[in-house]
């Protein structure tokens, strides 16, 4: 079976409601390719690496959380962009990118579907007061130490996470952010949260765990970000009987 690129962007656009954030990229389809879409492959970055495999599998589309033109960088299309464009022009292969949008869905993003994996209810946004929290609060189900969690987060992502201990206190409450929301640990400290876990780690996050006695657990940009791409997909191959497939693009960050 196979659905329209049109159809395909009205779903994802309703189902994201991408106007609805301020986002550092634009979200939906970035780069035009086929008109009728029957494979899709979906995954965490646009990389070359990504495309080439979407083109041995002969997809039609390619679905990520990073895609292209991001504020700020240079909009030649020239060197490392120009060949990936140009690969994806050459095959005739569409891209879209939703960012924030697929990370705040309190259903499919990126937050929602790790806060489950993790055994994380989800009891409000990081960011109090607003409807469109990028981060999660939540309680895990029984207290745990913070190598427990640890252990568990290791289990999901199959990778060890980075624990800093900010205290000996075990862990019921906790905040969550994907990707690169180090900074949000201040949310948590606010909050009053017992731990803060995102993907990436800077050399103040030490310090705010530490003196503020919260837990920060540092799991990796790539590896927290790699569920919102891969459960949208699985959601178009049922609805519109479509195939799919998320490629994993290895990144230790």
């Amino acid at each position: 079976m196979s659905i329209s690129r049109k159809e395909l962007v009205n779903y994802l656009d309703q189902r994201l409601t991408p106007e609805r954030f301020r986002d550092y990229a634009p979200n939906g389809l970035q780069v035009e390719g086929c008109e009728q879409v029957s494979r899709i492959v979906t995954g965490v970055t646009a990389s070359q690496a990504l495309i080439d495999a979407a083109v041995a599998w002969n997809a039609d589309a390619i679905l990520v959380h990073h895609g292209y033109f991001w504020k700020g960088e240079n909009p030649c299309i020239t060197g490392m962009k120009q060949r990936r464009i140009k690969t994806l022009l050459q095959h005739d292969i569409n891209l879209l990118g939703y960012h924030l949008p697929l990370d705040a869905h309190s259903e499919i993003g990126n937050n929602a579907v790790l806060a489950k994996l993790l055994g994380i209810t989800v009891t409000g946004g990081l960011e109090e007061g607003n409807p469109l929290s990028i981060g999660v609060t939540g309680r895990l189900d029984a207290p745990m130490s913070l190598q427990e969690l640890g252990d568990r987060v290791s289990q999901v992502l199959n990778r060890p996470p980075m624990l800093i201990a900010g205290g000996e206190h075990r862990i019921t409450t906790i905040g969550l952010c994907t990707g690169g929301a180090q900074g949000y640990i201040e949310k948590a400290i606010d909050l009053g949260l017992d731990a803060y876990l995102s993907g990436e780690i800077s050399e103040p996050t030490v310090h705010s765990a530490r003196e503020n006695g919260v837990h920060y657990i540092a799991a990796g940009h790539h590896a927290t970000e790699r569920f919102g791409a891969k459960a949208l997909g699985e959601e178009l191959a049922e609805k519109f009987g479509i195939e799919q497939m998320f490629v994993d693009i290895d990144n230790p960050v």
